[in-house]
């Protein structure tokens, strides 16, 4: 799918008050960001945001960063920061309502490539990773870009605490499978859990936030793939 340029998004995500632009200098240093010590999460690619904001509102305990490389999908997320209510992640609130995915302190948002990650985070800075629909890269070739591959696997490890987890959904039977054996194939990984058909597993669709694809790949009827893999060492 070709990504359509907005001709403002850039000057928007930069003077935006909730994007950090000087992310390398906050490098073990997020907790003083946020102005707290709790947990700190991150999506890669986060798309339109409905995920990572779902679950800042359900989990103010946590801090939530997310990640998206296109200044024209993270304006998209940020313009449903500022407009959407505090009533759910799926519904846009009434004028009325007055309130706003802004009121959330929980939240900041980075426009970057996910191989920067090092430069931005310091070892065993982030609790947890979350992956969603990510693009599969189907061509063999380009392999090695699949956020599931064992080179980002090992980045991952590598700012991850010890026992943080990566979670990763997909519709894609090819990259769930190709993602299976690279967790299964790279040391410091151990798969904790998987379905092959996320809203029928009772357990681990408990408390799911769907995103914008989800939603609208499994009402065509695909089955959405999930894993859970954590850093064993």
């Amino acid at each position: 799918m070709r990504l359509r340029n907005i001709p403002h998004a850039d000057s928007v995500v930069q003077s935006h008050e909730a994007v950090i632009m000087d992310a390398e200098s906050r490098r073990g240093r997020w907790q003083q960001v946020f102005g707290n010590d709790r947990p700190i999460r991150i999506e890669i690619g986060m798309g339109k945001g409905r995920f990572l904001l779902g679950m800042a509102q359900e989990h103010p305990e946590i801090n939530y960063i997310g990640m998206e490389r296109y200044s024209s999908v993270l304006l998209r997320a940020l313009e449903k920061y500022d407009r959407y209510g505090q009533k759910g992640a799926c519904e846009e609130p009434k004028e009325s309502d007055g309130k706003g995915f802004h009121a959330l302190d929980n939240v900041r948002f980075l426009c970057m490539d996910a191989c920067e990650l090092e430069q931005v985070f310091a070892p065993r800075e982030v609790d947890r990773i979350y992956l969603n629909f990510s693009d599969p890269w189907p061509k063999a070739r380009h392999a090695r870009r699949r956020l599931t591959s064992s080179g980002f696997l090992e980045r991952y490890a590598r700012v991850l605490v010890p026992g943080g987890e990566l979670e990763f959904k997909t519709d894609n039977r090819a990259l769930f499978d190709f993602s299976l054996d690279q967790v299964e194939g790279t040391a410091g990984w151990e798969l904790k859990m998987h379905t092959r058909d996320l809203h029928h597993n009772e357990v681990m669709n408990a408390g799911n936030i769907m995103t914008e694809y989800e939603e609208k790949f499994s009402a065509m009827g695909n089955p959405i793939f999930k894993l859970i893999a954590a850093v064993s060492c």
